[in-house]
């Protein structure tokens, strides 16, 4: 049996081939270091030669996409002037390369199977985790947390949470029906499990809001676009004064302390203070791009010896923001804020104005959820991340000119003439 190569590329009609390789990209993701370059190398092989089969098609147009690519090839220019040259370059260059295959993934699948794909892919994620995954003992606050096979509890819940939100987007935005609707639900269950077991207060308080985020904007889109943008800015002062009244009445303490956390988040807002300072040595152009978590490097010896962090790697400032002021300087913090800020206004733009723009309402979700993340943690900053590839892909996005209708969520799915998915 002949297989058409044009088949592999149109979003829509690849949907096995595509949902294939968005899960083993989630599964290289949460375990290259596990597995090492040989899953790098498989990440790579699922999207690069696609480029062979039509290469028009599948890069499009990088002329659109210069903001995009800014902070990356900044990164690398940082090899310069970087304390540790050889690791700036080559880490650079996989940061550039990863866009690359996010931009590849973002012109050749649709909304659908990036959701299908992520199902997938964070069932097998878990299910590998759950099947072999550990307990540690976190010295900082004294107690025994489930990591999974990861490093840090706060990844597993990551994992968790995508799970969670794009089950809850397969079942209630997709409309999902059959072996996928049975998919989703149990893709839920066992993200809503292991986020319970990760104790990661992270990821619970993310997972709630993004998922009450989903249900909101989907309410809001069921409106016409000139009554979405008022109640949602209604939405948001409301929310915001609501927000700034339950933190000074003391509702942060609490929430904090059914986890067990205090406020200092665990030694957070020290690892905080010892960052700013750092990022004061270089302000404008950082110390180089990964250049500042190595081996022999004293300021990073003295930070892993108080956190107890024997293995003397994969370890940050838990602020993307800080993390990347550190390295890469004033410049790099307003080209990668730049990229984040775009994607979340952009797809917010297109909720509020498109006719039921399901593909914007999703990716305007995952960006939503990258930024509250973003200062705690740095899913955005590092190569062979799911939060970068989401990003970028969610990015990407935004270069497409829409030519047809968007999804709706409300019935079953059914195949158009053309072979594209839509709802009725």
């Amino acid at each position: 049996m002949r297989i058409s190569k044009a088949s592999l590329i149109t979003p829509g009609a690849n949907g096995l081939y595509g949902t294939a390789a968005v899960a083993l990209s989630l599964f290289v993701f949460a375990y290259s270091t596990r597995f090492g370059p040989i899953s790098i190398l498989s990440y790579y092989g699922l999207w690069l030669p696609l480029i062979l089969v039509d290469y028009r098609k599948v890069l499009g147009s990088y002329g659109k996409c210069l903001w995009i690519f800014a902070f990356a090839v900044f990164a690398c220019v940082t090899m310069f002037w970087s304390a540790a040259p050889g690791v700036t370059l080559r880490t650079g260059i996989q940061y550039l390369s990863h866009i690359v295959c996010a931009l590849i993934a973002m012109r050749t699948i649709d909304i659908r199977t990036l959701a299908r794909g992520a199902v997938v892919g964070v069932t097998i994620v878990l299910l590998y985790s759950l099947l072999f995954g550990v307990h540690h003992y976190d010295p900082l606050d004294g107690t025994y947390s489930f990591v999974g096979a990861f490093a840090s509890k706060n990844q597993l819940g990551f994992y968790a949470s995508l799970g969670v939100y794009f089950a809850f987007v397969a079942l209630f935005t997709l409309g999902e029906r059959g072996m996928w609707m049975a998919a989703a639900g149990v893709a839920g269950a066992i993200s809503g499990y292991s986020l319970f077991a990760s104790q990661s207060a992270t990821s619970v308080i993310t997972t709630v809001a993004i998922v009450g985020l989903g249900l909101g904007m989907r309410a809001i889109a069921a409106l016409r676009p000139a009554n979405r943008q008022a109640l949602f800015l209604a939405i948001t002062a409301f929310g915001g004064i609501a927000a700034v009244a339950l933190t000074y009445g003391g509702a942060l303490d609490v929430v904090l302390g059914a986890f067990g956390k205090n406020s200092t988040l665990t030694g957070r807002t020290y690892l905080w203070q010892e960052g700013i300072e750092a990022a004061k040595v270089s302000p404008i152009f950082g110390m180089g791009y990964q250049a500042y978590w190595v081996q022999g490097f004293s300021e990073a010896e003295r930070l892993w010896e108080e956190f107890y962090i024997t293995a003397r790697s994969g370890f940050h400032f838990h602020n993307t923001y800080i993390e990347t002021a550190v390295e890469t300087g004033l410049i790099g913090l307003v080209l990668l804020s730049l990229v984040l800020l775009v994607v979340v206004f952009g797809h917010l733009k297109r909720v509020l104005s498109a006719e039921r723009h399901v593909e914007a309402m999703v990716l305007f979700c995952i960006s939503v959820l990258l930024l509250i993340r973003s200062f705690v943690e740095i899913d955005i900053l590092t190569p062979y991340h799911v939060g970068s590839f989401l990003l970028y892909f969610s990015a990407g996005k935004l270069t497409v000119v829409r030519r047809q209708p968007a999804l709706t969520w409300i019935g079953p799915a059914r195949p158009s003439a053309h072979g594209h998915q839509f709802m009725t």
